[in-house]
């Protein structure tokens, strides 16, 4: 991962922080801002290492700690609850083999609860990475999860090729 490459195509304002960490974190195999990043950041936004700790201790979608590859995001909006967070959650625990705020044991998946993810209309719903799933059942799941796993195994094939 360049970091200097990814902050370049931002200027560097404080108006650009979001993105720049989002983009830093994307960017990064195991979804998460080490610290050597963010003392990159505050360098080129002029700001303090505390004013950038400060944003990612706003902003739950972003990390400090290893995560995974895929970050899942379940919605707990009121909506998505009454429409069924707590079975997505169950879904997810089943098909992946772990719980809420740990890897799955190939570091392809994190799975965690999220404020609103502004998707009411197809709730309940979860976020994979910046792609919104809705209308959920445990089949639906297991299908997403497949797929993805499907598409992360030709990207090492490729990448090994």
């Amino acid at each position: 991962m360049d970091i200097h490459k990814i902050m370049s195509g931002y200027t560097p304002g404080m108006e650009n922080i979001l993105n720049i960490l989002h983009d830093l974190q994307d960017a990064h195999p195991m979804n998460y801002l080490p610290e050597h990043t963010l003392r990159e950041v505050a360098r080129y936004l002029n700001t303090t290492l505390s004013s950038v700790y400060g944003v990612i201790g706003y902003y739950t979608m972003l990390s400090t700690k290893p995560r995974a590859r895929h970050i899942i995001r379940v919605c707990q909006s009121p909506v998505c609850h009454l429409m069924g967070t707590n079975t997505v959650v169950e879904a997810l625990r089943k098909h992946l083999g772990v719980g809420l705020n740990e890897p799955t044991p190939d570091g392809l998946f994190w799975v965690e609860l999220s404020e609103c993810t502004g998707t009411c209309e197809v709730a309940p719903a979860i976020m994979i990475d910046r792609e919104i799933y809705g209308d959920l059942s445990e089949n639906a799941i297991g299908n997403i999860i497949s797929m993805i796993r499907e598409k992360s195994g030709k990207v090492k094939k490729e990448a090994g090729h």
